[in-house]
């Protein structure tokens, strides 16, 4: 270690804090936070680190800052801050940071509603930011079904109407507006709209539901039955846009709700916003990761950046499992069962959704990067040293010990390299004895590859349990290799996944990729094992028959084949036929087999 690393480790704080590391060249390459400043720097340069992209960080390290805060939520806002203005090369950070659309209420007399991309600090109210700009058009085009706001940018104070200085415009003669500049509407039932569109995009829709009712009775009261059924159909569509948000249960109201899935190389993280038993706000982010993060650590840091890019005054937080920090005034739920639990479950659907788009779009238009993260995965998964890019499966077929064969398919990146395949006819075992075929066939397969100095797999997949991974094992063994091939057995019950000397098997999620691959690999060693099993057994089928005959040998055999194809056609075949095939002696001899009796 370097001498001023262990110097500044010596003398950090036992406190909450944040901390920098830095390059040679003084740029901060990682910034992190820490309940102890001491404990957490020091753990980069007293442990031998797995991930290669942390060990590629601690080499970096030249220079260590930190910056002692109060709180450990001090020191997540903080971090955050600290992020966007130095954006670490090892830092995961949320990938979209555009700028989102907001109805805003302007500051003004009569105010305007209008669709924004661009905060101004003038006093007017924001409602948003909205995650997909559709939402924010849908509510305004709402507004404009069921109130009538003014569209004009007039200056309508109280001295230039009573001046006259405006006249009605056609927005008014087509009932789009009620006039305010002409004074043919009050400011108090003006501003009544605006209270109950506040309601609307706070996601409160009982008040704006009694104030359209009670118009309409008005006017049903005044046997204006018109003015009623349009108020009528303005609820309609209110009541048709609230059924549209998706209702969560009425007791739960004014609450955020985080959840994260995550993979090898991405987390995903969803945020809730529900009001008065409703979602009205659903948004999804992708963040890359950097060094070797947990879902919490990533958790902690997106909640605080969509909480500064969605603002919230919600008192209550749900989540998936426990984080280790605290937001003042808000209280943070785990549930446990009940609807809560219901819904958090829902946002991971989500963030569930958006990953498999992601992925789709991904192998569409980045097949690389779709490849790399399925070969990173698989290597997590199936507890390898390197990433299986090379995968060699095999699979036994027989029927009543005829004819056995052992299929050996390859596959490259994921992916079937057919050109590779290989079929093994066994040549030392006796009947259906599939644990003596399996080590008679992984052991030619990899003393061939040594003796021509082939490139081995990194990974091989047998078709079978305990059993079979055992008869492998004893080939690989003979031939020193015991340990630089990682093999496993797939048993097809359970879709159980056994490793060498492990009794306890490994049971991967249904939707997991790493087993969608090994299924396919096992499912390809059956299919190609198979039909050269059935190719090879009525090939003999066909030479056995053939052979019965006294008099016809191989070369005879193989001409009649050659010509008719099949025993059928040759059973069928007139005599005189025959003999144009194979001479004279020989038809008569096949035709008298084929037609003694």
């Amino acid at each position: 270690m370097k001498e001023k690393i262990e110097l500044i480790l010596k003398t950090l704080p036992n406190n909450p804090g944040v901390y920098q590391h830095l390059d040679k060249n003084g740029k901060v390459i990682y910034v992190g936070k820490a309940k102890n400043l001491r404990k957490r720097v020091a753990s980069y340069f007293q442990k031998e680190h797995d991930n290669a992209r942390t060990k590629l960080l601690v080499r970096q390290i030249e220079d260590i800052k930190t910056i002692v805060v109060e709180t450990e939520f001090d020191a997540l806002l903080l971090e955050n801050n600290l992020i966007k203005k130095y954006q670490p090369k090892y830092n995961v950070m949320l990938k979209d940071d555009k700028s989102y659309p907001w109805i805003c209420i302007k500051k003004e007399r009569f105010p305007r509603l209008i669709y924004t991309r661009n905060v101004i600090k003038d006093g007017s109210e924001y409602f948003g930011p909205y995650a997909n700009p559709k939402i924010a058009k849908i509510l305004l085009n709402l507004f404009k079904e069921i109130y009538t706001f003014r569209t004009c940018n007039y200056d309508l104070s109280e001295h230039k109407i009573k001046e006259g200085k405006y006249k009605v415009c056609l927005e008014y003669h087509l009932g789009n507006c009620l006039g305010p500049c002409e004074e043919y509407q009050s400011e108090e039932d003006y501003m009544k709209m605006v209270a109950n569109a506040r309601d609307v995009l706070k996601g409160n829709f009982k008040e704006a539901n009694s104030y359209l009712t009670e118009k309409m009775h008005e006017f049903a009261e005044k046997l204006e039955f018109e003015k009623a059924q349009n108020i009528k159909e303005k609820i309609e569509l209110l009541d048709k846009y609230q059924a549209k948000s998706t209702v969560v249960h009425p007791s739960i109201s004014n609450v955020d709700v985080y959840s994260i899935i995550s993979d090898e190389s991405y987390a995903y993280v969803n945020f809730f916003n529900i009001v008065n038993g409703a979602i009205i706000r659903s948004h999804t982010t992708e963040i890359k990761k950097k060094l070797d993060e947990t879902d919490a650590e990533i958790l902690e840091e997106a909640i605080i950046e969509l909480r500064e890019r969605f603002p919230s005054m919600v008192r209550e937080i749900y989540l998936p499992f426990e984080v280790d920090f605290e937001i003042p005034n808000v209280k943070i739920t785990v549930p446990l069962i009940g609807d809560k639990k219901r819904i958090v479950e829902l946002s991971e659907r989500n963030a569930k959704y958006y990953r498999i788009e992601k992925l789709k779009q991904t192998k569409i238009v980045d097949p690389d990067r779709h490849t790399n993260r399925i070969m990173a995965q698989m290597k997590t998964d199936l507890r390898m040293p390197v990433e299986p890019r090379h995968i060699e499966g095999f699979d036994n077929s027989n029927i009543q010990g005829t004819n056995p064969v052992s299929a050996c398919v390859v596959f490259k990146n994921g992916k079937p390299s057919k050109k590779d395949y290989r079929i093994f006819n066994v040549k030392t075992v006796e009947g259906p004895d599939d644990f003596a075929t399996m080590e008679e066939v992984i052991y030619r397969r990899y003393k061939r590859l040594l003796e021509e100095e082939e490139e081995l797999p990194q990974l091989i997949v047998i078709d079978g349990g305990k059993g079979q991974l055992g008869a492998a094992l004893k080939s690989l063994d003979k031939l020193g290799l015991r340990g630089q091939i990682s093999i496993i057995g797939i048993a097809k019950r359970l879709e159980e996944i056994f490793f060498p000397g492990d009794s306890i098997p490994l049971y991967l999620d249904k939707s997991s990729e790493t087993l969608k691959i090994l299924q396919h690999i096992r499912n390809e060693s059956h299919r190609f094992g198979i039909t050269r099993h059935r190719n090879r057994r009525s090939k003999n089928s066909f030479n056995s028959e053939l052979e019965g005959i006294q008099g016809i040998g191989p070369q005879t055999i193989k001409e009649l084949l050659k010509h008719y194809k099949s025993v059928k056609r040759i059973k069928e075949s007139d005599k005189k036929e025959l003999e144009e095939v194979v001479g004279v002696h020989r038809a008569s001899l096949i035709w008298d087999y084929f037609n003694k009796g």
